[in-house]
């Protein structure tokens, strides 16, 4: 990847901190707490993330994965969130390399659409199947999920951010 003027050079990414994060983002998503239709998906915004930034390392069966946890958990239609989260991971690793050359603010419009084709995946399923419609209020979670986008960043960044080991003979 070319770099812009002023970006740091970021280190790669630890295979583990990546499986670390997708595991604090499910399990944020699994505690028992009573939801709001607008709270948004951590685990989604944390699928988008690194299928944006490493995806040959997360990529559409991860996401798969990861959707049939959710929906064994919510007792969902067994597909809904899995349908949903393939959809954003194929969304991301589609505009990886696009996203990557725009700011933070143009990063969040990028990826605010794949937010709510995925919310609108899972309405879809849930109406196709003789749910009801859970209200306006749904719409809220994708804008929330977008507006988390710079915190993503600013938290899941910061590992790659850190100082590499000094070393005489490496000039970075």
């Amino acid at each position: 990847m070319i770099l812009r003027p002023g970006d740091p050079l970021l280190l790669p990414a630890r295979p583990l901190f990546i499986a670390a994060s997708l595991l604090v983002a499910l399990a944020l998503g699994l505690l028992p707490l009573p939801r709001h239709p607008a709270w948004p998906d951590l685990l989604a915004l944390v699928l988008v993330f690194w299928g944006v930034h490493q995806p040959r390392r997360v990529g559409i069966a991860v996401a798969f994965a990861f959707g049939l946890v959710i929906d064994v958990h919510q007792g969902a239609v067994l597909g809904q969130h899995a349908l949903a989260y393939t959809l954003l991971s194929f969304g991301a690793v589609t505009i990886h390399r696009r996203v990557l050359w725009f700011g933070l603010a143009s990063q969040v419009l990028h990826v605010l659409p794949l937010f709510v084709l995925a919310q609108l995946v899972t309405v879809l399923v849930r109406l196709a199947v003789g749910g009801s419609y859970p209200g306006w209020t749904l719409w809220l979670a994708p804008l929330a999920q977008a507006a988390l986008w710079p915190l993503a960043h600013l938290v899941l960044l910061a590992p790659q951010r850190r100082p590499p080991d000094p070393d005489q003979n490496r000039p970075l």
